[in-house]
This record gives structure tokens, C-alpha cells and sequence, in this order.
């Protein structure tokens, strides 16, 4: 734990900014695993559905989710970035200020 957010022994609000950046970095692994992994299932379904329209339809979807997924996720982060380029601000940093 960082020692500045920790105020004779006790957590303080300064603790939730690391708690927050590891919950955003942690989200963001899972979410690039999710990916990859309906990725390659979706792939190995479409190999494996043996010219089945129903199997193939299937792995379609499983690819289309997952790039839409992806679409999403890099969406929503370009979105916050042009947002700060345009508004001054930064979105992508949590951190408590302490007047």
C-alpha cells in the first residue's frame, strides 16, 4: 500500500485513486482476454462447423460479438480522449483532489 495514503496508520480518500487505477487496469486485461479467447473460439467453431450453415452461423456470431466488443471498448477510449483534447480536462486520470 502507498505510505502517502495512509495518515498514522489509517486509509484516507488519496487510497481510491491506486484502488481505482488497478480496478480500470484489471477490467481492461479481462477484457482484452475475453476477446481474444471468443476470438479464437469463434475461429475453431467456423473451422470445425464442417460446411453446417447452423455451426457456421454460430461461429459468425461468436466473431461478431467479439469484434464488436472490442469496437466498443476502443470506442469509448477514443471518445474520452477527444473529449480531453477538446475540453482541457482529464478523463483518463482518477485523482482526488485534497483542498
Amino acid at each position: 500500500m502507498d505510505s502517502a495514503c495512509l495518515y498514522e496508520g489509517v486509509a484516507q480518500f488519496k487510497c481510491l485513486e491506486s484502488l481505482f487505477g488497478r480496478i480500470v487496469s484489471i477490467t481492461a486485461t479481462l477484457a482484452s482476454m475475453v476477446f481474444f479467447v471468443m476470438l479464437v473460439v469463434g475461429g475453431f467453431q467456423y473451422l470445425f462447423s464442417g460446411g453446417d450453415a447452423k455451426k457456421s452461423e454460430a461461429a459468425k456470431g461468436t466473431l461478431t460479438a467479439a469484434i464488436i466488443g472490442l469496437v466498443l471498448i476502443v470506442g469509448a477510449y477514443i471518445i474520452l480522449r477527444l473529449l480531453e483534447g477538446f475540453t482541457g480536462l482529464d478523463l483518463t486520470t482518477f485523482k482526488i483532489e485534497i483542498f
